[in-house]
C-alpha cells in the first residue's frame, strides 16, 4: 500500500513540475522607461546582456524587473504566475556573474527555480569621476542587465529526476519503517 502512495506522490509531483518547467521562457525584459541603452562593447557582445543609463532608484530598476519577468503566462486557459525568489550579492559578485571588469554597488538575481533567472547589475558612482554622461545628460546610474535562460528538455529531464529521487527517497524510509519493526 505504501509502495502505490509513493508512486501516486512521485507521479504527481513529476507531473506538477513538468507543467510548471515546460512553458517557453519569457523574452528578455522591456527596457527601463527614460533610459537610454548603452552600445559599449561590453554591453552588446551578447543578445543576453544589455546596459542601459538611468535616473531610476535601484528600488525602482529592481521593480521594473521583477514586473516584466514575473508576467502572467498562459497555461491551459489559464494566467498563472511563477514563483521568483529575489537573491541579493555582494557587489564584488558581478566581475564573476555579469563581466569581468563590471562595476558594482548592487548585483540582485531574479530567478524562476528549475527555469531561467534575471540578473540586475548597478552602478551608483560615489565620486564625481565617474557620474556617466551620455551626449551632455549626467545619469544616475548604469544598470546591466543579463538574462539567463535555460533549455526545455533538460528542464523537464531534471523534474524526472527528481521525481525519481523523491520515490526512491519516499522507498528508503519505508525500507526503513518496516525494518524498525
Amino acid at each position: 500500500m505504501n509502495r502505490t502512495i509513493n508512486i501516486v506522490i512521485s507521479i504527481l509531483f513529476v507531473s506538477l513540475l513538468i507543467l510548471y518547467v515546460y512553458p517557453n521562457s519569457p523574452e528578455f525584459p522591456k527596457m527601463l522607461p527614460d533610459t537610454i541603452q548603452s552600445f559599449e562593447p561590453a554591453d552588446v557582445e551578447t543578445t543576453l546582456r544589455r546596459g542601459y543609463y538611468t535616473n531610476l532608484t535601484r528600488s525602482e530598476v529592481i521593480t521594473h524587473y521583477e514586473n516584466e519577468f514575473n508576467k502572467d503566462f498562459i497555461f491551459l486557459g489559464k494566467n498563472i504566475k511563477f514563483l521568483a525568489p529575489r537573491l541579493n550579492y555582494p557587489p564584488e559578485e558581478a566581475q564573476t556573474i555579469i563581466r569581468d571588469q563590471t562595476k558594482s554597488t548592487f548585483l540582485e538575481e531574479i530567478v524562476h527555480p528549475f527555469r531561467e533567472s534575471i540578473y540586475i547589475n548597478g552602478f551608483e558612482p560615489k565620486t564625481e569621476e565617474y557620474v556617466p554622461v551620455i551626449d551632455g545628460v549626467r545619469w544616475r546610474q548604469k544598470v546591466i542587465v543579463r538574462y539567463v535562460p535555460s533549455d526545455r528538455n533538460l528542464r523537464i529531464i531534471l523534474s524526472i529526476l527528481t521525481g525519481a529521487s523523491l520515490f526512491l527517497i519516499l522507498e528508503s524510509f519505508r525500507f526503513r519503517n518496516e525494518n524498525k519493526r
